[in-house]
């Protein structure tokens, strides 16, 4: 397929630029610039928010869509993430207005909000921070435009995502940062909330599996399907990078929005992984 990629050049869009070649897409990277990505890309330079006539054929008339961009994914409460909105739906409607087959959409476990237990594609959604609240109102946009299209829409729901952590916003890119600068602690919380973490390259070679079949559809969590404690997680990573930092317990409270365990059940990202 001719699949284009948007935020291609992005942390995890450079990654998923990789998978999806290596499944044998063609691939259209569509981004502000190139600088990290392979020549053997098509390069998209008209801006996917523009006002283009026939948006749809200025981006290559793309088989299939995987939508990654989105300005601060990292900083929850920006007033970007609501202030594009409108600009994200108003990309993707154009895509299914102009009959694209399929889209593969980045979401957030921030969608969900507060939450206990496995997370599946029928547990409600109360977000909590304006990055979890703009994702949930553009999935559920999307819901409703597509529901008479002939769009295939698959929804990816991403959780604690870990690699590339020099490049990320990321306690482990915090962690890396302070073992360079010499120092002898790092303060954190208790460390007992259990995640889903997620290295990055398995992360997008689950994105290139979805969006390599049309059969698996909705919402589909791209996880690991594993909860495990944040303090198990950096002590692990400290271990195996061989710092000599060590961590401070207790020195931040423990963010009241953050669930004390949530994971995203994989049974379909099992599924699709299986049948590849």
């Amino acid at each position: 397929m001719k699949v284009l990629i948007t935020g291609a050049n992005g942390y995890l869009g450079r990654h998923v630029v990789d998978a999806v070649l290596a499944k044998g897409h063609e691939v259209l990277a569509s981004d502000f610039n190139f600088d990290n990505l392979p020549e053997t890309v098509i390069k998209v330079t008209t801006p996917i928010f523009s006002e283009t006539d026939q948006l749809f054929e200025a981006l290559g008339s793309p088989d299939a869509i995987i939508h990654l961009a989105w300005r601060n994914g990292f900083v929850h409460n920006a007033d970007t993430h609501i202030e594009d909105l409108p600009a994200h739906y108003d990309f993707l409607k154009k895509m299914i207005d102009a009959g694209v087959g399929q889209m593969a959409i980045m979401g957030s476990m921030h969608e969900v909000g507060y939450h206990e237990g496995a997370v599946v594609a029928e547990t409600p959604t109360n977000p909590t921070s304006l990055y979890g609240i703009a994702k949930n109102a553009l999935r559920q946009a999307v819901d409703v435009i597509a529901k008479d299209a002939t769009t295939t829409i698959q929804w990816m729901r991403a959780y604690y995502i870990m690699g590339d952590d020099e490049k990320s916003n990321s306690i482990f890119a915090k962690i890396v940062k302070a073992e360079k600068e010499g120092q002898a602690e790092f303060p954190f919380t208790t460390g007992k909330n259990k995640y889903d973490f997620i290295d990055i390259d398995e992360l997008a070679a689950q994105i290139a599996a979805v969006i390599s079949q049309k059969e698996v559809t909705g919402i589909i969590n791209v996880s690991s399907g594993e909860p495990i404690s944040l303090a198990d997680k950096v002590e692990s990573f400290i271990k195996d990078n061989n710092f000599d930092i060590k961590l401070k317990y207790g020195v931040f409270p423990d963010r009241p929005y953050d669930s004390p365990a949530i994971w995203g059940d994989n049974q379909k990202i099992t599924e699709i992984l299986e049948n590849q």
